[in-house]
């Protein structure tokens, strides 16, 4: 039998932008205030029936026909929990609602949660909220327009400039929006509805346009067989005091019973058991039930759930059993990486942060070798430190225990973004780090003149005065002369009675050179560069960006002296 389910709806956004407070004001509870620092920390999913939804829309929906049974709002504490609302194919979110703080626009979060959403293909409306907060606004009408209108000119233009802020930085990453009641073409703007959790402006026109666009274009969609054996997604694992592992689960298909057999999957082995405890959401609680039709919100209590995984299918399999579990693998296989190929390591604790890290990382171009489910292990660390490019001994864990190790990199954290920030932070900072160590091994270019009026001694060691006039001086660099000459390299040099081995630019020095003598082979005012091989000029070249300004024109006036003698030398 066919039936429309309901709409299931994600809320994301960055962190304090008004999620669960927007959801707290729908459903009359206090969920934001009880978080620690007021940040989600679980996913949080609310049944907003046809009953909620007419009361609170009031007159904006009355005389409409509503097909929906009503909303299943899900507030996600970050955009890899997001994920883990999956299927084969696609997405479990229908439609999302990605909140905006009006006076902050565009945050680190704000992007990701756009990235997943483009990569799942998940329409969505953006909900600006916090528009109490723009100076002199006032809540006078139930209905927002007549609020808006009702403004007075400076709060007006204020609101104004403020949309067009988030309409500008939309068109700049690829999208077309505008504010709700001026979008012509639901297809190809994104509605964005000014909204206030405190005084609840804005909410009737939410659910208004969620349940429009619903009916509008996700009427196949929203279209479900209820006998079928149960489709779901495993949202969380919880532990519950006295029960053990219970499966925070989204039913999006078919029908699941208490006593139905049920598998789903860790990393390696399929889990097969039996439900012994079904319940249900309704508006803001659980209630036990003895049969679900999709779609649902749902918990289950069943034995051997310990290595049950968030992110995973599950599936009712009284029937089919073998042709399940080979759909479950294929699922998983979609998602875990493991080649041959360079690159880092990374680690979740879901299948759907896993997908996420994945996705992001990808978008960076930054190559992975293999991802995985799970803690960090000591096979992980042995993997990563085996690559042969030290950039690559890295491990970046979300949602996992950061370790103590010496020779990888690890990165922890449960902000995808910071995670990602903190890997190219550090591969920025060692790769110079490795480059200079690279620079240490070969020659560098430098410059110095023989000063007129400062010779020391004519032989034995030959001893003058020198100025460095570009680059850093150096003992035992063989030495080039300006017009081609090769000269054996400056043995020792004296700072105000002091031996040093190197002096920078701008500098005199005394320095000796054994086999020449001064009127023969040298002369005052003769220039000196440091002389090299092709080879090391080759790998100058590679490490250009770490030579200085000063040592990059020494170079070039290097390969013009050389050129006098083999045209083609260095290329």
């Amino acid at each position: 039998m066919k039936k429309t389910r309901g709409l299931n709806c994600v809320f994301v956004g960055h962190v304090d932008h008004g999620k669960t407070s927007l959801l707290d004001r729908i459903m009359g509870t206090n969920i934001a205030k009880n978080e620690p620092g007021l940040i989600t920390q679980s996913i949080s999913a609310y049944d907003i029936n046809i009953k909620t939804i007419e009361k609170i829309c009031g007159n904006l929906i009355k005389g409409k026909e509503i097909k929906i049974p009503g909303i299943l709002a899900i507030d996600s504490p970050g955009h890899a929990a997001f994920t883990n609302l999956r299927k084969r194919g696609g997405s479990l979110a229908d439609i999302a609602v990605l909140v905006i703080d009006i006076n902050e626009g565009f945050k680190p979060q704000t992007l990701e949660a756009l990235e997943i959403l483009k990569k799942f293909k998940t329409p969505f409306i953006v909900a600006a909220n916090k528009i109490d907060l723009i100076n002199g606004y006032t809540s006078k009408d139930k209905v927002l327009i007549n609020n808006i209108n009702a403004q007075n000119l400076n709060v007006k233009k204020a609101l104004d400039e403020k949309i067009y802020k988030l309409v500008e930085k939309f068109y700049q990453l690829g999208f077309e929006s505008e504010r709700f009641d001026r979008v012509q073409d639901y297809t190809k703007q994104i509605a964005i509805i000014p909204v206030s959790a405190k005084t609840g402006d804005g909410i009737p026109e939410i659910l208004l346009v969620l349940t429009g666009l619903s009916q509008k274009f996700l009427e196949k969609e929203l279209e479900i067989e209820t006998e079928k054996q149960g489709k779901a997604t495993i949202l969380e694992v919880k532990d519950e005091k006295g029960s053990g592992k219970i499966l925070d689960v989204i039913l999006y298909d078919g029908k699941i019973k208490e006593g139905d057999k049920i598998i789903t999957s860790n990393i390696t082995n399929i889990i097969e058991t039996k439900i012994r405890g079904l319940f249900k959401l309704e508006g803001k609680k659980f209630i036990k039930v003895k049969e679900i039709n999709a779609a649902a919100a749902i918990k289950i209590f069943a034995p051997g759930l310990d290595e049950a995984i968030a992110g995973m299918p599950l599936r009712v399999a009284n029937e089919n059993l073998e042709k399940l579990k080979k759909e479950i693998q294929a699922e998983i296989q979609e998602v875990l990486i493991e080649t041959d190929n360079a690159g880092i390591i990374i680690k979740a604790e879901s299948l759907g942060s896993l997908e996420a890290l994945i996705f992001l990382l990808k978008e960076r171009s930054i190559k992975i070798k293999k991802a995985s489910i799970g803690e960090i292990t000591k096979k992980d660390i042995i993997d990563a430190s085996a690559d042969k490019n030290d950039l690559n001994h890295v491990v970046l864990g979300f949602n996992v225990k950061n370790v103590n190790t010496q020779g990888v990199k690890i990165i922890t954290g449960d902000v995808i973004y910071k995670i990602i920030e903190d890997f190219e932070s550090w591969t920025a900072k060692r790769g110079k780090e490795l480059e200079s160590k690279k620079l240490g091994t070969v020659v560098r270019p430098f410059k110095f003149k023989f000063l007129h009026g400062y010779i020391f001694r004519q032989s034995n060691p030959a001893v003058f005065g020198a100025e460095v006039l570009l680059g850093t001086l150096k003992t035992n660099i063989p030495l080039l002369r300006n017009d081609g000459m090769q000269f054996p390299e400056v043995k020792q040099m004296q700072s105000e009675g002091k031996n040093i081995n190197e002096v920078e630019s701008g500098k005199q020095v005394a320095v000796s050179i054994q086999g020449v003598i001064v009127g023969r082979q040298i002369n005052e005012g003769d220039i000196f560069y440091s002389d090299m091989s092709e080879d090391n000029f080759r790998r100058l070249k590679e490490m250009k960006k770490l030579l200085n300004h000063d040592e990059v024109g020494c170079l070039k006036e290097i390969i013009e002296v050389k050129r006098k003698n083999n045209s083609l030398w260095g290329m």
